[in-house]
């Protein structure tokens, strides 16, 4: 009787070690009285030689620097975890930490991002950069608390390009009869209606088979999105406009960022800023190399407007602004205006 007893303490115990190891601790692990380092999994959707790619691994070399390898930070790029449709939720839940969506991406949270996707709302990068430091725009980053979600940076990627493969994209009337995919948001749809085209919201990581197969004519992104999308061999026309912008939010999981230990969230933080001034400088750099690239390439046919021609589209898209005023906000709208005549 006794041994039975013994052996069915021996068994509990067993139980009870096993199911500790399989659900694991909230104490990281210990290795020679060395603790496991913190993970940070940053999970995005475009391919690692984008802008964006560049920048979240300079995050990683400076965080893992700057911590003294107690933060080691996982990179996934390309859609390896989630696509843009579902990064978000996985971030809320925790399932990754940082993500770096196209501030598109956030309008469903607060409709007021889609300044960003205002036609010829910024005039230059520098004014899209000025934008950035102002109080309206720091008020938008923090109004994803109530979601458990913290803007931490904004990075750009670059200004957005018409690309089509029916025919050249020279007047508004070029448009007409068209399907363009977007991402989402009803800026963007509007936009389209006013050049009396159609749009389809189609992931990012699905744009290149949706063009191929002609679900959608033609798209708008960045000199090295398209580049680096390898949009080229799907597309025959490409009309540089600068008419919107692609840029990116870094957010991350409001909960795991704070309880992180103060030390630790103080040396992210400064990893960031120094990752975010490179971020801009990869963006400029590597939009310009593929502007280059694809004129280079020749299987593109650049259209390059006048002033006329421009101003003509311009005119076109200017129904665009009553109708979203309200919702931007007018305050959003003029400070991005202001920061075009600093």
């Amino acid at each position: 009787m006794l041994k039975r007893k013994v052996l069915a303490v021996i068994v509990g115990a067993f139980v009870i070690v096993t199911l500790g190891i399989g659900c694991g601790t909230s104490k990281p692990a210990n290795n020679g009285g060395k603790e496991a380092p913190i993970i940070v999994k940053f999970s995005h959707v475009t391919t690692a030689d984008s802008p964006k790619g560049k920048s979240a691994d300079k995050f990683k070399q400076l965080a893992e620097q700057k911590t003294n390898g107690k933060v080691k930070v996982e990179v996934y790029p390309s859609s390896q975890l989630y696509g843009d449709k579902e990064e978000l939720e996985a971030v809320q839940a925790g399932n990754v930490h940082i993500i770096a969506p196209s501030v598109t991406k956030l309008v469903g949270m607060n409709p007021q991002f889609q300044y960003v996707d205002l036609p010829f709302l910024f005039p230059t990068k520098e004014a899209v950069y000025k934008f950035w430091e102002t109080e309206e725009n720091k008020k938008l980053m923090n109004s994803l608390d109530k979601f458990n979600l913290r803007g931490l940076a904004m990075w750009p990627n670059g200004f957005k390009q018409f690309t089509a493969n029916k025919r050249p994209l020279v007047t508004p009337e070029d448009f007409k009869g068209l399907k363009f995919r977007t991402q989402a948001g009803k800026v963007l749809d509007a936009q389209f209606k006013a050049l009396g085209a159609g749009s389809a919201t189609i992931a990012f990581g699905e744009t290149y088979a949706a063009l191929q197969q002609g679900t959608v004519d033609g798209q708008e992104n960045t000199f090295n999105n398209i580049d680096t999308q390898k949009y080229q061999e799907v597309q025959k026309y490409l009309t540089v406009t600068n008419h919107g912008r692609i840029d990116y939010m870094i957010i991350v999981n409001k909960t795991f960022w704070d309880k992180l230990p103060e030390d630790i969230r103080k040396a992210l933080d400064e990893a960031m800023v120094e990752a975010t001034k490179y971020a801009v400088q990869q963006a400029d750099e590597l939009d310009q190399k593929s502007m280059e690239n694809l004129k280079k390439g020749g299987k593109m046919q650049f259209t390059e407007f006048t002033t006329e021609q421009l101003a003509v589209f311009q005119k076109t898209m200017e129904s665009v602004y009553s109708q979203f005023e309200s919702v931007i906000g007018k305050d959003i709208i003029d400070a991005a205006k202001k920061a075009s005549k600093k």
